[in-house]
């Protein structure tokens, strides 16, 4: 037998009690011009008949049971059904991104069958001049949200004569037959929180580290004026509970645009990225009635080198280069260049915290912020008191240079991140050559109105 690992276990048993744990991506393409009228037809078709070795992440799935002693243990489905994992949707005529957004937010609201390998991918039509769109969604426990995009980016060529190019799910080099690990961590805090407490190498040091971890932040805290305590956040409506139905909008903005504001401030492109994600919120909230006296907070993945300056290990990497943070959006100040100073300020401290402490110690001083913050709302009564944090933010690196599929033009790709009780509101940014997408997914009754959050084109 195979058993899950435990990380994967809990989150496969949490599942059951909360929210579905799965991402996706949305990928909008744009046929060839000799494309005829049964071009995604034909695409199909193949998809359906593609008899391509598997790669033994999409063919497992996890069963638990008196048999396995109540365990989770994967099993291996050896003659995958296609006609159960790829399916066709089509547009209503004349339909716009609303539609789109619409019918992907029902989409990921579907939780994934757990009777077979948990991945599905939809080909979808009806968009304007002749555009389709792929959304494909996956388990966090099959994949993590980062590989998700290098095996999409693998199945994709800069070539637009191209042919034959192999489905994502095709065994790839040094697959392997795990799940990922550090993606799937940025992209559930509980779940990393987790995977620090039970990874951590080193006891008295860390310990130590800890130690003066707790007393450092509180004291920078009172000084920086950009850090976050414990439960220093507002509670605001994403701080509730989820629902059943999920809501997706997507945006893409030029990168000359954030370059442009990057070098006129002075700071990094996700700092500007952030900063448009907290001055849509501001207003969004305002509008409502609901924009809180205090800032909002963001809890936000951190990369940073080794701290010895190089990777020995897959452990190392783990542990050196990347750590969850909170950082404040600055959304209690009006002024947008302000604002913008103060994310700065904020991700600076966040990154020199991480790379001096490590990823494991930083995660876990996060603890008393993303414990409650999550499991607060699964209460019967639960109390509408200040949170730990209010939404998830990260940016994702994707192709560089323009890429085809089959001939079919790479326009937009749009990551499509989990959200979940207390957390309702994920954003993620996904670059890609002379632009950047924002993906939001919240809950439909959290954000009835999500399509009016993303930013102006």
């Amino acid at each position: 037998m195979n058993p899950v690992e435990p990380l994967d276990a809990a989150m496969l048993t949490a599942e059951l009690l909360s929210d579905p744990l799965h991402v996706a991506a949305l990928l909008i393409l744009a046929p060839p011009a000799t494309a005829g009228p049964g071009y995604v037809d034909d695409l199909f078709q193949q998809g359906l008949a593609d008899t391509t070795d598997m790669d033994p992440r999409f063919r497992r799935y996890p069963h638990i049971g008196l048999d396995t002693a109540g365990f989770w243990m994967w099993r291996t489905d050896d003659s995958v059904d296609m006609r159960a994992h790829l399916e066709r949707r089509t547009l209503p005529a004349g339909a716009d991104r609303d539609e789109l957004w619409k019918l992907i937010g029902e989409l990921h609201s579907e939780p994934l069958a757990r009777s077979r390998p948990m991945w599905i991918a939809y080909l979808i039509d009806g968009l304007e001049d002749g555009r389709f769109a792929l959304y494909l969604k996956v388990h966090h426990t099959l994949v993590d949200g980062v590989a998700g995009m290098q095996i999409i980016g693998r199945a994709l060529t800069d070539d637009p004569e191209f042919r034959g190019a192999p489905p994502f799910f095709a065994v790839q080099q040094n697959s392997g037959g795990g799940s990922g690990g550090i993606g799937r961590l940025l992209r559930n805090p509980v779940a990393l929180a987790h995977s620090a407490l039970h990874g951590v190498a080193s006891g008295l040091g860390f310990a130590r580290e800890l130690a003066m971890g707790e007393i450092s932040a509180a004291v920078a805290s009172i000084g920086a004026g950009v850090t976050v305590l414990p439960f220093g956040a507002p509670y605001t409506r994403f701080n509730g509970r989820l629902g059943r139905e999920r809501a997706f909008a997507g945006v893409s903005l030029p990168k000359s645009r954030i370059g442009a504001i990057r070098e006129a401030a002075g700071v990094t492109a996700n700092d500007v990225l952030t900063a448009v994600v907290a001055g849509v919120l501001r207003e969004w909230l305002a509008a409502l009635g609901e924009l809180p006296e205090k800032s909002l907070v963001a809890i936000c993945p951190v990369t940073v080198r080794s701290r010895e300056g190089r990777e020995r290990s897959a452990d190392e990497r783990r542990a050196n280069l990347f750590g969850l943070e909170l950082c404040s959006l600055g959304t209690h100040i009006g002024d947008d260049a302000d604002r913008l100073a103060h994310i700065h300020r904020a991700m600076v401290w966040a990154k020199a915290e991480v790379a001096r402490r490590g990823a494991n110690v930083t995660t876990l001083l996060l603890a008393p912020s993303i414990g409650p913050t999550v499991l607060s709302p699964l209460m019967p009564f639960a109390p509408r008191r200040r949170s730990g944090y209010n939404v998830s933010i990260s940016h994702v690196p994707g192709p560089k240079s323009e890429m085809y599929w089959n001939g079919a033009h790479l326009e937009e790709i749009y990551p499509v991140s989990t959200a979940i009780n207390g957390q309702a509101l994920n954003v993620t940014t996904c670059s890609y050559a002379d632009r950047v997408m924002f993906g939001y997914i919240s809950g439909r009754r959290v954000m009835p109105d999500i399509e009016s959050v993303v930013p102006p084109h």
